[in-house]
């Protein structure tokens, strides 16, 4: 693995996610996860983040998709308040949503409008 690919993963993952969320998260990275934790900073956010052909919007609207048709809602509020660090739209939430709908089904696409609910609530754009 290239050795500078935590340094640019621990950007990418700040600059999405926030970098109180990121610092507290490796801060409490104990000897039973702190290896997880570099690695998939390196490997998820180095390797794939850190690569320029897509940009950091579509990027996150691209999880938003995956992790909702997943039902990963713990990770899906984590990326949807991500996603609009990166950019995007509340609207673009929401028709991202509508495709999970069609593609995963109606209480999928619930779980989603709740949590974008809340995340969006919070970031004063409901």
């Amino acid at each position: 693995m290239k050795p500078d690919l935590f340094e640019k993963g621990l950007a990418k993952r700040k600059a999405t996610l926030g970098a109180e969320y990121v610092e507290n998260n490796l801060a409490n990275a104990d000897d039973f996860t702190r290896e997880f934790q570099e690695t998939m900073t390196a490997w998820a956010w180095g390797f794939g983040w850190g690569d320029e052909t897509i940009d950091m919007k579509t990027r996150s609207m691209m999880n938003l998709a995956m992790i909702g048709a997943l039902g990963k809602m713990h990770e899906w509020e984590l990326h949807c308040r991500g996603a609009l660090n990166n950019g995007v739209s509340k609207e673009e939430i929401r028709a991202i949503i509508h495709v999970i709908a069609i593609y995963c089904g109606v209480p999928q696409s619930l779980e989603c409008f709740r949590v974008a609910r809340k995340v969006l609530t919070e970031a004063g754009q409901l």
